[in-house]
């Protein structure tokens, strides 16, 4: 299952992709916006060629109060209106702080300052993207425990009756 990752502007989405095993996310591209229309067949080409599950976009948050903003609206405005589009679940995840922990990160890798300003939203989108996967992956190996803890009381079980049929006989 494969998980898009968008980093919403009005002028740009910044664009990721998930591995299918949903471990990895890679930075993608990005779609320069052109109008609803176009850009919701850019993205219905781009999930039914790339098999996405689920859309991730990052959430602006950055008042102290918690209040929310009129970009966090727009940004949700536009996921209500790409889930009907495209018919998949859409998440929203944290974005702060991605867009310049991608400026740091092409900065060091020696991108000069026109090749940054192109691939700032995509790296900000992978950025977003991988921060979601580690949650998800995290969130599930809490589940892990109490599973496993079941399946081993089967195993000893098992075990227990298998040892009592050779005792017996």
């Amino acid at each position: 299952m494969r998980i898009l990752g968008i980093d919403y502007g009005s002028k740009r989405l910044g664009l990721a992709i998930s591995d299918p095993s949903g471990t990895v996310a890679s930075p993608l591209g990005v779609r320069h916006r052109i109008s609803g229309t176009q850009d919701a067949e850019f993205l219905r080409e781009l999930v039914k060629g790339h098999q996405v599950a689920r859309i991730v976009i990052g959430l602006p948050r950055h008042t102290k109060d918690g209040s929310e903003t009129a970009k966090q609206q727009e940004v949700y405005r536009f996921g209500a209106w790409l889930a009907a589009e495209l018919g998949l679940q859409v998440d929203y995840w944290d974005e702060r702080f991605t867009t310049a922990q991608a400026e740091t990160y092409l900065r060091a890798a020696g991108v000069a300052r026109r090749g940054r300003k192109k691939r700032r939203d995509m790296v900000a989108a992978q950025i977003m993207l991988q921060s979601y996967l580690d949650a998800q992956r995290t969130q599930s190996k809490r589940r892990e425990p109490a599973e496993a803890t079941h399946s081993d009381r089967k195993r000893a079980k098992v075990t227990r009756r298998r040892t009592a049929i050779k005792d017996v006989t």
